[in-house]
């Protein structure tokens, strides 16, 4: 999980310098920020498991 959140990290990181470098609505930048939903859409779903099975 913690690589997870590290890479999710740099993927934020890395979508704000482009935001900065291109612009927000620039292609660089969307990329970047569709790929890092997917890693945020992960990590949601690993966190609604883990509560799921604390719950049974």
């Amino acid at each position: 999980m913690s690589c997870l959140l590290n890479l999710i990290e740099i993927y934020r990181n890395e979508m704000f310098d482009l935001a900065d470098k291109y612009g927000p609505t620039s292609e660089e930048t969307v990329e970047c920020s569709q790929q890092l939903d997917l890693l945020l859409n992960l990590l949601m779903e690993i966190e609604m498991k883990k509560n799921k099975e604390l719950t049974i």
